[in-house]
């Protein structure tokens, strides 16, 4: 068995950190790049949404390294997201393909059923045995996020450009050879000194702006054609309301610390949004409140083209946007996207908080 995965930001590592403790062989998608979006996009349906046009590309290319198994996460509501192991799994039967797809929807209270369906990728590895191979994977996502915080917060301080980028690049190379998880914190440690070491400008205070929106479209640099680097290489500090560690916290740990805050951070956002509706919507409208509320100077919410939970949060924001005084812009990304045209609205939006912020500083 060779098991393959999407490919999101950094997730990649603790996926692979999990197999490798349970001793399964594992097929780690390329990066992805504008091949990987025209494989999938030429085998997807039209309307079918950016994240699952780029699943269908991460698989192809893993399929044909070997890789015969599909693990994704699950979902559920209106989102497609939920659909996505049916639909990809026909779409590579038609191709000829037949790979296995394992669904691990989050445990909900059902942990039995949850590590049953790793124990069946782990060609029945016992149940502690999968334990500590999680737990280890969970360090590893929990330290990859420290890590990506510390860059967010030193690109745009740097004093040397593009320092904070060499030392990530570096840390991807060194990672695709790692084997295990101890390897991988090993790294992970080594590259946040790294970090942490990159010489600042004295007493520079960037501005800050919030990312909010879908979670792969936030998280994945090529779908959002590398915002935070952009916004970072103009000395602006970023923050996502997602990330792999908030979301693993959310769904596959028992941290109370973490689900007391993320409640408290919900809440914020009855007056506008009340319930779940799918997809991250709720998250979005939440967490642009709270940032608004943790005076950030500005607001970017990122979706996938047609995806119907944004749509409803991207109608909400406006009216947020107005009630805390706070910059907003919406990006929608899709197959067509063009770099040339989005680099200009950032700079754009991102000249106008510089004005805003100078008037009110004035």
């Amino acid at each position: 068995m060779k098991v393959t995965f999407p490919h999101m930001g950094l997730a990649y590592v603790a996926v692979k950190a999990l197999f490798d403790e349970l001793g399964v062989e594992t097929v780690v998608p390329p990066a992805i790049n504008k091949r990987t979006l025209e494989i999938g996009t030429k085998l997807s349906p039209e309307m079918a949404c950016l994240p699952l046009k780029i699943n269908m590309g991460n698989y192809l290319e893993s399929i044909r390294r070997g890789a015969d198994t599909i693990v994704l996460t699950g979902s559920c509501g209106p989102c497609r997201f939920g659909y996505y192991g049916i639909v990809q799994k026909e779409i590579l039967r038609d191709l000829g393909y037949d790979v296995d797809v394992v669904i691990l929807d989050p445990p909900n209270g059902d942990w039995k059923a949850f590590f049953e369906r790793i124990q069946k990728v782990s060609g029945n590895c016992s149940l502690s045995k999968i334990y500590k191979a999680f737990k280890r994977a969970y360090m590893v996502v929990q330290k990859c996020d420290e890590m990506e915080k510390t860059a967010l917060k030193k690109r745009p301080r740097e004093k040397l450009k593009g320092e904070t980028d060499q030392v990530l690049m570096g840390f991807e190379r060194q990672a695709a050879r790692c084997h295990g998880a101890m390897e991988i914190l090993r790294l992970i440690e080594e590259t946040r000194k790294e970090l942490l070491e990159i010489e600042e400008i004295p007493d520079f205070e960037p501005l800050k702006i919030g990312i909010i929106g879908e979670i792969y479209t936030i998280i994945e640099p090529f779908v959002n054609l590398y915002v935070e680097k952009k916004l970072g290489n103009m000395g602006v500090e970023s923050d996502k309301s997602l990330s792999v560690g908030e979301w693993v916290k959310t769904h596959l740990s028992m941290d109370l610390k973490h689900k007391h805050e993320r409640k408290r951070i919900m809440n914020k956002a009855k007056p506008y949004l009340g319930l779940c509706i799918g997809g991250h919507a709720w998250e979005t409208v939440a967490y642009a409140v709270h940032f608004a509320e943790c005076a950030f100077d500005g607001l970017i919410q990122i979706l996938p083209f047609g995806c119907m939970p944004e749509i409803v949060a991207e109608s909400i924001l406006p009216r947020i946007a107005e009630d805390k005084n706070i910059p907003l812009m919406t990006l929608t990304v899709d197959e067509m996207t063009g770099e040339a045209g989005y680099i200009t609205r950032l700079e754009a939006f991102v000249d106008m908080i510089h004005e805003k912020k100078g008037r009110r500083d004035g």
